[in-house]
């Protein structure tokens, strides 16, 4: 499984505490590569369109609040990403939404972090009707855009 990884200068050093801890994948860097001040909508566009293109998986994405990351990463037709800030969170936005990225805040507990991600990856999107039709109507949205 290829999932890409993304963050800003704020979430630098969260994304490399996931990249040298997050076991079992094929995890690729989308940088940015430094503390130094980035602009975070460059990152969450190269990560976008990556899995928006079946390049990879999933995606990961980091900044301050994750919101701005979130905001970004949605702009891109076929990308549903959702900030994400447990577990629970993680996995209800896989098994109801199909959300294909997710967006994490700079401070969250690191190995609490990985956690996140494992159950995001490990959920299966759900084929229940009621979220099928609700995600048919979310992608006429987008295409209706």
């Amino acid at each position: 499984m290829k999932i890409g990884i993304a963050s800003d200068h704020r979430g630098f050093k969260l994304k490399e505490y996931i990249k040298n801890n997050l076991r079992n994948y094929e995890l690729i860097d989308y940088g940015t590569y430094s503390e130094e001040s980035v602009d975070y909508p460059d990152f969450a566009y190269k990560i976008s369109k990556d899995v928006a293109n079946n390049i990879l998986n999933f995606g990961i994405t980091i900044c301050g609040s994750g919101i701005g990351m979130s905001i970004a990463c949605n702009k891109v037709k076929g990308i549903r990403c959702a900030r994400v800030l447990s577990e629970e969170d993680a996995i209800i936005t896989r098994k109801d939404n199909d959300a294909n990225i997710i967006a994490l805040p700079e401070n969250i507990e690191p190995q609490y972090a990985i956690k996140i991600i494992e159950s995001f990856v490990e959920t299966s999107t759900s084929l229940d009707e009621r979220h099928v039709r609700r995600r048919n109507k979310l992608k006429q949205i987008e295409n209706e855009g």
